[in-house]
């Protein structure tokens, strides 16, 4: 292999490797950093702030709440008579678990003894200890009726997700809202089932729904919230003056706990980020528990407690998908607007459907997929526009030449058609040839310095230029003191309208002239005469030269005759710009315009060197004023 096609493979490999190997490693870094985890924790908040939540007034738990109310007439932390007086209200009551929330491994107050036997003898009382903290229960407790009451925080400091067991530990460590069910229930068929049947619930793992590299130990679930506020909550005090109804403790669960903003036993939850307070919402950690019972009793019923967090695999295989569908949106659109268009689309059907999934009370992974498919289709983006950019550099380093912004549209948008490795490829085109030539050159030179012969001949350069490209034409290259323009290459718009696109041209290089010599004339300059030869034919057109020089290039009698037409008979010329027009010309454009104005003289045939059959030729001589319709009177 060449070197300089090597190079050429090389630089290919790495205008698609760099964006699309950047637009990884930004989804690696959304991935590693937390912010693509932190998006969707942000989205599942937001859906469980919305999304419509049950009453915890139709659950069979009751909460004793020490307000500050009972602080300001009972004091902190409160009497362990008070404790015991509660407990013996609630268990007349017919509370079936009473659970404790409140810390008790010290005594509080002279009557200690009888929270401690409440503790030995009372089947019902569940007592509390924190395992992280080395805090223990009310001394006393039987294992089985203890438990511990650590929840679990996410690194946001938000409360999501509840520890509901933890296996192969004693018999007193059994997370609290699972004792309180088991004592409800008078078995422990639930944490059998958990422990012989480990994966039969969907638990969460390492990576399930919106979390990466979760500590997903012992048995985790998302924590279905019922409305905040709406369990059943009384104080200490009304529980104590008996203003608590019977049927709100017979038969149902009974949280004691703390809901005194001052004790600060309060917990972030999601709806926390959006309710817009004087005081930032948190919810009590009895509350919480009382959540939790609430979700483990449905579980031990049989019932989906509400929320499913879809296991690790789903997120890959969606990033899987968000990568590949991002290349194929960036790439596969044949305009950028579309693709943006369509890629926004996707983005917003993506979001949307994983906020339905949510308020279905299914959370898959959200964010990264559809940050990969983003950044993917940005590299795709950036890939063609760099592409784009090269190509339009090749197209105008290949031309060379002056072409009309409509005609420079067209190539950029058939840029692949008309490109072949870097080049145009030679095709046999129908063109119309205009050349022209100024008039006394040399004489003009002698008079002018070098600098001012220059602007001069650029005053007319700039009349030419523009009524050829404005009209669909290419100034091909410039030959000294004049041009050589092409109608219909590299794009055409048929030989007719080319022929006729090239005389228009050339009657407003008529026209201005006759302007520009009266501005020469005011600015003291020689005046400028032009002769112009058009002809059409077929050519062959192309990129000629190497690697060091390219350009587009036009070959063929076409070129030659009409270069012949422009240097005939020098000396036969009347007007400023003499157009001489073969009459394969004449002929292509009335058959386009049958109607034309256009002054025709006759030059009779013309013997091309090189050329056995001899030009029929026309002299252009302007064109008349149009005849206005004659009008009737009535």
């Amino acid at each position: 292999m060449r070197r300089s096609t090597r190079q050429h493979w090389i630089g290919k490999v790495l205008m698609l490797a760099a964006p699309f190997g950047g637009a990884a490693l930004l989804v690696a870094a959304l991935r590693f950093t937390g912010i693509a985890e932190s998006l969707n924790l942000l989205l599942y908040d937001l859906v469980t702030h919305l999304r419509p939540a049950p009453s915890g007034a139709t659950t069979p738990v009751t909460i004793i709440g020490i307000s500050e109310a009972d602080i300001s007439r009972h004091g902190w932390p409160i009497d362990d008579q008070l404790l015991c007086q509660a407990i013996d209200t609630l268990s007349a009551d017919g509370a079936k678990v009473i659970g404790l929330d409140i810390y008790r491994n010290k005594g509080v107050g002279p009557e200690q003894e009888c929270l401690h036997r409440q503790a030995r003898t009372n089947p019902r009382l569940v007592s509390i200890f924190n395992a992280a903290e080395s805090i223990g229960p009310i001394p006393g407790t039987p294992s089985n009726r203890q438990a511990f009451n650590d929840l679990v925080v996410d690194t946001d400091g938000v409360v999501r997700r509840d520890l509901v067991h933890v296996s192969g530990q004693d018999a007193a460590t059994v997370a609290l809202p699972l004792r309180l069910v088991e004592v409800f229930r008078g078995n422990g068929e639930l944490r059998r089932r958990l422990e012989t049947r480990p994966n039969a619930d969907g638990w969460l793992e390492r990576d399930s729904g919106g979390y990466f590299n979760l500590d997903a130990a012992g048995f985790q679930q998302m924590l279905a919230f019922h409305q905040p506020g709406s369990f059943p909550v009384w104080s200490l005090d009304q529980l104590l003056t008996q203003k608590v109804p019977k049927q709100q403790i017979n038969g149902r669960i009974v949280l004691i706990g703390s809901i005194a903003p001052s004790l600060r036993d309060l917990f972030n939850v999601p709806q926390t980020r959006f309710v817009l307070a004087a005081r930032q919402m948190q919810m009590p950690g009895v509350e919480l528990h009382a959540n939790r019972t609430s979700d483990l009793l449905a579980l031990a019923d049989g019932q989906s407690h509400g929320l499913w967090a879809l296991p690790g695999w789903s997120g890959t295989l969606l990033l899987l998908l968000g990568l590949g569908l991002g290349i194929a949106l960036g790439e596969g659109f044949a305009t950028l607007r579309a693709s943006i268009l369509v890629v926004t689309a996707v983005v917003l059907l993506g979001l949307g459907t994983a906020v339905a999934l949510l308020m279905q009370g299914i959370w898959v992974q959200t964010s990264l997929p559809l940050a990969a498919m983003t950044l993917m289709a940005g590299a795709a983006w950036l890939r063609r526009g760099a592409a784009s950019q090269q190509q339009r550099q090749q197209i105008q380093r290949l031309l060379g030449q002056t072409t009309s912004p409509a005609v420079a549209q067209q190539l950029w948008e058939q840029r692949e058609e008309l490109l072949s490795d870097g080049r145009f490829e030679g095709r046999l085109l129908s063109v119309t040839v205009v050349f022209s030539d100024t008039c006394n050159f040399t004489t003009v030179s002698e008079r002018l310095k070098p600098g001012e012969l220059l602007a001069w001949l650029n005053r007319g350069m700039a009349l030419c230029v523009p009524a050829i490209t404005a009209r669909g034409g290419m100034v091909n290259k410039f030959t000294g003191d004049g041009f050589l323009a092409v109608f219909g290459a590299p794009l055409g718009k048929g030989e007719a309208a080319d022929a006729a696109d090239a005389i228009d041209a050339v009657l407003a290089i008529q026209s201005g002239l006759e302007q520009l010599n009266r501005d020469l004339a005011a600015d003291g300059e020689p005046a400028m005469l032009m002769r112009i030869g058009v002809h059409s034919g077929a050519v062959l057109a192309g990129s000629m030269g190497s690697s060091e020089r390219l350009e587009y290039a036009v070959i063929g009698d076409t070129v030659n005759c009409a270069s012949r037409l422009e240097s005939s008979e020098k000396s036969r010329q009347n007007g400023l710009c003499r157009v001489l027009v073969s009459s394969v010309t004449r002929d292509l454009v009335l058959q386009k315009d049958t109607t034309t104005t256009m002054e025709w003289e006759a030059w009779g045939s013309l013997q091309v060197k090189g050329r056995q059959e001899p030009l029929d030729v026309w002299e252009l001589r302007g064109s008349a004023p149009a005849v206005a319709p004659a009008s009737s009177d009535r």
